[in-house]
């Protein structure tokens, strides 16, 4: 990974969604819709530079706020025909304006994953300092794919036989979940109170049925549902596009060359690990995978629990009042009501290359953004 720079990993041709931070904010989600994104380079044409992305995590923290001040759906939709400019500003008063956050294409590799989880995001900009034009977006999913590539081709290391518990990889016990049937607003508060970018979605006997992710947010833009977040999260899903193959999951008893095939095959960020009953037990997500191999290559197993905790994996998450659910068998690898690692945790959201541009009506506004 330090052999191999940034400019190893762009394509010969690709395309580069950018916004002007004077677009509205309705326009400019309204693109990242139409053209399958989840997050885009903001170009300040003031001061003639890049000054941040903008993510779905914005979309979420513009609901919530004005959610919370009981504001109606049509000051909703007024809000939205504000600049991008005015929201970054109530942002930065807010203290939640993170920093923009960038790569030179000579980096190597290898700094690229350490500023991704140092960061705690889950996209990288590359920009040439030279020009400053970005010319890609790094993500872990795309630096995943570069890496299986070349570990096929190498012996098979020891540890790769070991399951992501016994590695320390992931995030066991405390899971954050939601109940098929908690109001969205619970939702999104948790994805920004906890800065986590999915929860599994539990039945009532406490077993995985599916995910609920940041993007799937991105649907109340597209279907203009702002008045509808005390619909459930399942209900909300109905709506989800076809592309999506449910959600990913692997076994607790499965090794980390089991698990990094899958997630690779797949093309998903994570996958949430359960027992045979099908329960959260964990998560193990790309950027846990990465800082293992790629930042501490040399870490050892840690010694297992005492035959007490090992046995004492309990029943069923138990829901709380705001439909929310710690799910799986609780251990002593992660504190009580830690946040999770596996989850990613971070204001940014999942890779998009997967992911087709949803249909749009065609009376809807099109969107004013640039490709390169």
């Amino acid at each position: 990974m330090k052999a191999h720079k940034c400019y190893d990993l762009i394509p010969t041709s690709s395309k580069l969604v950018v916004f002007d931070t004077h677009l509205p904010v309705r326009k400019a989600f309204y693109a990242l819709v139409y053209n399958g994104v989840r997050a885009a380079p903001l170009w300040d044409t003031d001061n003639q530079r890049f000054t941040g992305m903008l993510t779905i995590t914005d979309f979420i923290k513009i609901l919530c706020k004005h959610y919370d001040k009981g504001d109606n759906s049509e000051r909703i939709r007024a809000l939205e025909d504000q600049q991008i400019s005015h929201w970054r500003d109530q942002f930065e008063l807010d203290g939640t304006l993170r920093p923009f956050v960038y790569i030179d294409p000579n980096e190597s590799l290898h700094r690229a994953v350490e500023l991704l989880c140092e960061s705690k995001v889950h996209r990288l900009p590359v920009l040439d300092r030279k020009t400053g034009n970005i010319t890609y977006i790094l993500t872990h999913k795309r630096i995943m794919k570069f890496l299986s590539l070349y570990m096929r081709d190498l012996p098979r290391p020891s540890f790769m036989s070991c399951t992501p518990r016994e590695l320390g990889i992931g995030a066991w016990g405390d899971i954050l979940c939601c109940h098929v049937d908690t109001p969205i607003h619970d939702a999104l508060e948790l994805f920004l109170k906890n800065r986590v970018s999915a929860l599994p979605l539990i039945d009532e006997n406490g077993r995985v049925v599916d995910i609920y992710a940041k993007f799937d947010v991105i649907s109340l833009a597209a279907e203009s549902s702002y008045d509808k977040l005390d619909c459930t999260v399942q209900e909300a899903l109905q709506h989800r596009s076809e592309w999506f193959e449910g959600v990913q999951t692997c076994l607790e008893t499965d090794s980390l060359f089991q698990v990094l095939e899958a997630i690779v095959k797949a093309e998903v960020h994570r996958l949430i690990v359960t027992d045979q009953d099908k329960k959260v037990v964990g998560v193990v997500s790309l950027s846990d995978i990465l800082k293992n191999l790629v930042l501490d290559p040399c870490q050892k197993p840690p010694p297992p629990p005492p035959q007490s905790q090992q046995a004492g994996g309990g029943g069923p998450p138990t829901r709380n009042a705001s439909g929310t659910s710690t799910g799986g068998a609780s251990s002593s690898d992660s504190p009580p009501h830690s946040i999770p690692e596996g989850i990613e945790v971070e204001d940014d959201d999942d890779d998009d290359e997967e992911a087709p541009p949803p249909s749009i009506d065609c009376s809807t506004p099109g969107p004013s953004s640039a490709a390169t």
